[in-house]
């Protein structure tokens, strides 16, 4: 699913490019992301998304949104805002129990926390809304803002105190009914991290299941830089973490016991809840016998802010980041260099061009050098470019080079629209 046709002139783009790493910052994506222009660190684990860094956050929104609008399931939009007696009920308002919690008062007496995570809110939420076995099953999902108060908070965007959380739940009637769409939401996560350029590198991981069930899964991205330890299976590419590895000691998919291990980063996850907060919350159903049965829920959460870091972090290099067409701020960047009459309308007149054709393009008409806008276009990481010089405007053709291409090619603009329709 794609957004509204957007073009911009980089004149008009107020956040600028820097030349040095910020001092403050360990994380590659984080050092990447501040000097590309595509967000701002406002305090240790929190970030502002500039309009660059937002144009890649909603392209990644965009790709969970159409695949959890196939499953079916719904969107709705919860209270960051959380009352203390309905996470009681579970004994998670608890600091003992909880420590991630940042919590505050009314002006007018009592507590209320924001929300780390959505679990008990909309179980009683949904109290309300399911009387009957009539009602099940029901899957929901928000992209939501969360705030964990995180010791450590040093990793860019993929630890931080504030994120957004795309976050789906699940309410069957049984395990056996939510296990048919516990393993529907699996092939759901792999095409979405297809999509958004790490299906290579991501596995799903066998990690403890908590109460209800043996294992819960998490999909974790190899990444040198990453916090998790997994063991990779070298034949159907499944894995374990080292939580439940002793318990295993081969892979649960294949039987394969020549596993390796990598360090990787958790870019989503998948819980069967069972009944905990059903029963805690007094979420029942009436049964086709005329019974009550406490209804059976699930958990599926990917961060796309975290995800975006690790595309940062993984694709990244020396020059600047280096996006996957399917998340790019922009699908072109178009350069002019020089300043006489004819090459700005030769620009100007691509620019319109693939404007109207449906490409978004970055437009770099500022008054500066070509080795500053080579610099800041490596640095920014759109993965086609377009250059439109003096020397094109008198060859008819433009120097087209896609950002992982060592080399440009002089091509047609008909040849540059025809390679552009085929990455889309």
């Amino acid at each position: 699913m794609r957004c509204r046709v957007i073009s911009m002139k980089q004149s008009q783009l107020f956040s600028k490019t820097r030349r040095e790493d910020p001092s403050n910052e360990e994380a590659r994506n984080a050092r990447l992301l501040i000097r590309g222009g595509f967000i701002q660190k406002e305090m240790a684990g929190v970030y502002s998304f500039l309009p660059l860094g937002l144009r890649v956050l909603n392209k990644i929104i965009g790709i969970i949104r159409e695949e959890m609008n196939t499953l079916p399931s719904t969107e709705l939009f919860l209270s960051a805002l959380q009352d203390p007696l309905v996470w009681g009920k579970t004994d998670r308002w608890s600091d003992k129990n909880v420590d991630i919690w940042f919590k505050t008062a009314f002006r007018a007496g009592g507590e209320v926390g924001l929300a780390f995570t959505h679990e008990e809110p909309l179980t009683n939420l949904m109290r309300d809304h399911i009387r009957s076995h009539r009602d099940l099953p029901i899957y929901v999902y928000q992209f939501q803002t969360k705030f964990r108060n995180e010791t450590r908070a040093r990793s860019g965007l993929i630890r931080t105190r504030e994120f957004i959380m795309k976050d789906l739940y699940s309410f069957s009637k049984d395990k056996e009914s939510h296990d048919v769409f516990y393993e529907k939401m699996k092939e759901v996560y792999k095409r979405i991290f297809k999509k958004a350029g790490l299906g290579d590198r991501t596995h799903l991981t066998y990690a403890s299941g908590g109460s209800f069930s043996k294992y819960s899964h998490e999909f974790q991205t190899v990444c040198k830089s990453g916090e998790d330890a997994i063991h990779v299976c070298g034949e159907c590419k499944a894995a374990v973490n080292d939580e439940v590895l002793p318990d295993l000691g081969k892979c649960p998919e294949c039987g394969n016991d020549k596993l390796v291990r990598e360090n990787a980063v958790e870019v989503g996850n998948i819980f069967t809840l069972g009944t905990k907060f059903s029963e805690a919350l007094g979420l029942n159903y009436v049964t086709e016998e005329g019974g009550k049965k406490a209804v059976f829920m699930g958990s599926y959460g990917i961060g796309p802010g975290r995800l975006m870091g690790v595309v940062a972090e993984l694709l990244g290099d020396d020059k600047g980041l280096r996006w996957p067409a399917s998340v790019s701020p922009f699908d072109i960047h178009l350069v002019l260099l020089g300043k006489g009459e004819e090459e700005k309308l030769s620009a100007e007149k691509i620019y319109n061009e693939l404007t109207g054709r449906g490409f978004d393009v970055l437009f770099d008409d500022r008054d500066a050098s070509a080795g500053e806008k080579f610099a800041d276009a490596d640095l920014i990481g759109i993965p086609a470019r377009i250059v439109a010089s003096a020397r094109t405007v008198r060859e008819n053709v433009y120097e087209y080079r896609a950002r992982f291409d060592s080399e440009a090619r002089k091509v047609g603009f008909g040849e540059i629209v025809e390679e552009l329709k085929a990455e889309k």
